[in-house]
């Protein structure tokens, strides 16, 4: 697929509206452009972080609590303040925000206001016509601006089928104290919350440590794409974290033809730790085929059918850890049995851990921290 249209879409701190964000982002999609979602109850240090990192062409902002004048402002001000004033700054309030509120928005670097009964044809095409190619260069570009305008550049040489030729790459036993580990699983298995976990408890045992998040999502046909990862990331939100969002642009498997070369930039980078998250993946072979991989994480959910199905999940014979999440369900004790005599069957060292997430201090994800660290 070519490089699509790439913007960033959030709500505002002490706003929890989504229902108009999440319809305009899914109308976006269906026009070609990516975006990357925020979620709702979101600070102007959050917004301009991700769109920093995840190098977007625009941030689009719904409010509908009050309050939009002075956060529009805020973040506009940010940007300009980190050297990122190329990303420009759309959004829109439904009844909220009057003609005189968007005069003073415009003024205070507000690029575009939408208005109620604007229809979603007529936001798709501005966003397609004046956010497809707004980077320009920045002369004081910080660490993670020149990364994530590497990666940007990575992925736009695949979208042109123009590749640098093979990336350098490392082996594990050379990558110094980066320590890079892969994420894998079936949709809703909670693959997200568990890494935002194990990033709480990585920031918490090692102050000084740098963590960097590589997160897939899948591309629809012809199409754009929903990076929504972010929107379940709490924790993660932190300065000590690099999180980037890519799309598969058309390759099965749960990863993007450009991953590898990105993952491997930043396992060179400054990292402690680099985590790669696949899309939602179903019965077939791990995607970790990068020799960057060090350790494989298989997780799972309780619910996954019968013992056939244990027997054709290959990702059971490649996996380092299975991690049974939402453990807490009713099937959760059986699961870990059957699950246990499968892996028992491979003749590997192979760990099982039972996890909830979801759950305060969770001692099951504690265990994973342990495992990530030894």
């Amino acid at each position: 697929m070519p490089s699509p249209v790439r913007i960033l879409t959030a709500v505002p701190i002490c706003d929890g509206h989504d229902s108009a964000i999440n319809t305009i982002n899914l109308d976006f999609i269906r026009h070609g452009i990516e975006v990357v979602y925020l979620g709702y109850h979101r600070s102007v240090e959050d917004i301009v972080r991700t769109a920093i990192q995840e190098d977007v062409g625009a941030v689009g902002i719904s409010s509908y609590n009050g309050g939009h004048v002075e956060f529009f402002s805020e973040v506009a001000r940010a940007l300009r303040k980190q050297g990122a004033d190329d990303i420009k700054l759309f959004g829109g309030g439904g009844g909220t925000i009057t003609e005189a509120d968007a005069t003073v928005m415009r003024r205070n670097g507000v690029d575009k206001i939408f208005f109620a009964g604007t229809a979603l044809t007529e936001m798709a095409d501005f966003v397609r016509q004046h956010y497809g190619n707004t980077h320009r260069r920045r002369r004081k570009a910080t660490p993670d601006m020149k990364l994530a305008r590497a990666l940007t550049e990575i992925e736009d040489r695949y979208a042109k089928n123009k590749r640098a030729g093979k990336p350098a790459k490392k082996k594990a036993k050379s990558l110094g104290k980066t320590r890079v580990i892969g994420f894998t699983g079936p949709g809703g298995a909670g693959k997200t919350t568990l890494i935002d976990e194990l990033v709480l408890r990585l920031l918490r045992r090692a102050p000084q440590a740098r963590i960097a998040i590589l997160s897939h999502d899948p591309s629809v046909v012809g199409a754009g794409a929903l990076l929504g990862d972010r929107a379940t990331m709490i924790n993660s939100q932190n300065d000590r974290v690099f999180m980037r969002s890519m799309a598969t642009r058309g390759q099965a498997g749960g990863l993007s033809p450009a991953t590898g070369e990105c993952l491997a930039l930043l396992a060179r980078s400054d990292f402690d730790y680099v985590i790669l998250e696949t899309v939602g993946t179903g019965q077939e072979a791990m995607p970790f085929q990068n020799e960057l991989v060090q350790k494989r994480v298989l997780v799972m959910n309780p619910d996954y059918g019968s013992r056939l199905q244990l027997q054709k999940i290959v990702m059971l014979d490649l996996a380092d850890l299975v991690v049974v999440n939402k453990s807490d369900q009713s099937r959760a004790r059986a699961a870990v049995s059957e699950i246990e005599q499968r892996l028992e069957q491979n003749k590997r060292e192979q760990k099982l851990l039972s996890t909830v997430a979801k759950r305060h201090r969770d001692a099951g994800v504690d265990q994973l921290c342990d495992w990530v660290m030894d």
